[in-house]
């Protein structure tokens, strides 16, 4: 997993638990006189140890309730698990009203600093695929607040959209780099360098075959209409793409785990849609078990020129059994070795477990996204299916060497969680992104050229001007590398580029669109986050850009994106609030 520059721990609310902590002694006085037992070993079983599930099993939770697990006989059909609660007498733990508690949790991080290239002219980090920031992003907008600043990551929401970038001229490279050199709208005396790869797009008519296992989390917390009812929605999608040739499984978890449905053809949809729609929300969230269950499964049914994918679709609250995010980190982190990739797909409000989700999906080989509408699950299932699904190219890094002679400071924007260490990139050992199929990923410098009378950083008095290594070099603003393995391999291979300075546009309305469009989404991300680098560039300003730049816009997310910038204008006049954690929205 790339290393963030930040370590955050998990937010808590004092006041919360010394409320639960009072109603629990009063409700283990209550269940003192009860005849039941809890084994409470439960808590301390590792993943890897099995956790059957039987026909007719009843297993106790740390709330007190019975989690019942019958087997369902439909139709003819004997795989399905229905998860029903048996609720238990008043003594069972209260639970929370539905907006009681905030409990969501993202990783608490600052915006990259400025780098002087005398001291540092050299910039490494992992690619960023992941979707999730951007729809997070919306759903706080669409109900009229700003997002928490942590919950942005500007990549994400850059990402989110599609760039008309050359592909490769051969299929020896999954990509080729892309640059473009132009003016900053938001600053004078400073320039943008915008890198971009795309990767080939797999025809549908060629794409691989696949062994996909759902690991659904059917928990009480799941009990929401948006949550485990668009789950099943949005699933129903992809079940619909299934060639013959492809196989799902489908293993649920929530105060235990089963399999509900054993490797059954894509063909047979009605079979699989069956066993879904059957499902419904109980229990507390043993996701740990689930995840080893799911793995175990997808290694069963292997196929070694197919594509080999856990989906996890969750909130993220898993709060039995194994949820130490370390442990299943580590644990998901073993399992990429055996070519079986991670997807995570969350969903929900209140309870939703951002840090958790990228933490998984970075771990296993994977991408995260954020479902919160019927269309979004379109777009990541349907129309990005093979982004999602399939991997061109495993552990891409991108590496950034600024030249002295042209550039003097230097600020990377987004990225801030996938930095790496420099000699990270030359490491195959160290884990990075992977690249799907049609997947763009965009990284936009902001750059002070020498001699510019912008300055983010005072000059030093006793600066030496730095001298040129070759003169063949003085006209490159940077020399861009990428490193990536093909799935199937183990080493890495290198392709890189120089940026030269004659290449900079003269304006930055010559700029091509889709680079002025990727620098209001930039500045959006930006002003999210605080602007600290924005001065007074506005919302009224950033939405023009992207109005002029939308260009080409078939399904409407660049339409739809200068409507969230309207309502961002409308939402930052609320006043500020504070979210689980310390993070503050604007």
């Amino acid at each position: 997993m790339p290393h963030s520059s930040q370590t955050s721990a998990l937010p808590h609310r004092a006041a919360w638990r010394g409320f639960m902590t009072s109603v629990a002694i009063g409700a283990l006085l209550a269940l003192s006189a009860c005849d039941s037992k809890t084994d409470d070993s439960e808590d301390d079983e590792t993943i890897g140890k099995e956790t059957p599930v039987t026909e007719t099993e009843t297993q106790p939770d740390q709330e007190s309730e019975e989690i019942m697990v019958t087997a369902q006989k439909r139709n003819g059909y004997t795989g399905a698990v229905q998860y029903d609660m048996a609720m238990a007498p008043p003594q069972a733990m209260p639970q929370p009203l539905p907006g009681d508690v905030d409990r969501e949790n993202y990783e608490d991080f600052d915006e990259n600093p400025v780098k002087i290239v005398t001291d540092d002219p050299v910039s490494t980090f992992s690619v960023d695929v992941d979707t999730a920031s951007y729809s997070v992003m919306r759903r706080f907008l669409t109900d009229g607040a700003l997002p928490p600043r942590d919950a942005i990551r500007t990549e994400e929401l850059i990402n989110y959209f599609d760039y008309d970038y050359a592909l490769p001229d051969s299929k020896d490279a999954p990509f080729k780099i892309n640059a473009h050199l132009y003016e900053t709208p938001w600053a004078t005396g400073t320039q943008l360098l915008h890198i971009g790869i795309k990767g080939y797009d797999i025809v549908p008519e060629k794409r691989p075959d696949s062994n996909l296992v759902l690991l659904l989390d059917v928990s009480g917390s799941m009990d929401s209409p948006d949550k485990l009812p668009l789950l099943k929605k949005s699933l129903r999608m992809l079940i619909n793409e299934m060639g013959e040739n492809d196989t799902v499984s489908i293993v649920v978890y929530a105060g235990a785990a089963g399999t509900v449905l054993e490797p059954t053809k894509g063909s047979d949809k009605a079979k699989i849609l069956g066993a879904l729609d059957r499902l419904s929300a109980g229990g507390s969230t043993a996701g740990g078990e689930g995840i080893r269950q799911a793995y175990a499964l997808a290694e069963q049914s292997f196929k070694k020129q197919a594509v080999n994918r856990v989906i996890l679709a969750t909130d993220g609250d898993f709060n039995v059994g194994i949820n130490d995010p370390e442990r299943l980190e580590d644990f998901i982190a073993e399992k990429r070795d055996t070519g079986v990739f991670l997807t995570v797909l969350g969903f929900g409000r209140g309870n939703y477990n951002d840090l958790l989700m990228q933490t998984l999906a970075q771990a296993g080989n994977g991408n995260a996204a954020y479902i919160d509408t019927l269309m979004e699950a379109r777009k990541v299932l349907v129309d990005e299916m093979g982004g999602t699904l399939f991997t061109i190219a495993k552990d891409v890094k991108i590496q950034v060497e600024f030249n002295p002679l042209q550039v003097a400071e230097y600020r990377l924007i987004g990225y801030e969680t996938r930095l790496l260490n420099r000699e990270d990139f030359s490491n195959d050992k160290v884990d990075a992104g992977e690249i799907g199929s049609g997947h763009s990923v965009t990284a936009i410098y902001e750059i002070v050229p020498v001699g510019s009378t912008t300055r983010w950083t005072e000059p030093l008095r006793y600066e030496t001007e730095t001298e040129s290594a070759t003169p063949a070099t003085n006209g490159e603003v940077a020399f861009v590398r990428v490193r990536y393995k093909l799935p199937d391999e183990v080493e890495s291979r290198l392709i890189e580029m120089p940026v030269k300075a004659d290449t900079a546009y003269a304006t930055f309305e010559e700029a091509p669109k889709d680079a002025r469009f990727a620098a209001s989404v930039a500045a959006f991300g930006q002003k999210l986050k605080g602007g600290a680098y924005l001065k007074d560039f506005g919302y009224d300003a950033i939405a023009a850009i992207a109005q002029k730049a939308k260009g080409e816009d078939e399904m409407g997310y660049r339409a739809e994106f200068i409507q969230l910038i309207k309502l961002a204008e409308s939402a930052a006049a609320l006043p500020t609030l504070e979210t689980p954690g310390g993070t503050e929205t604007q």
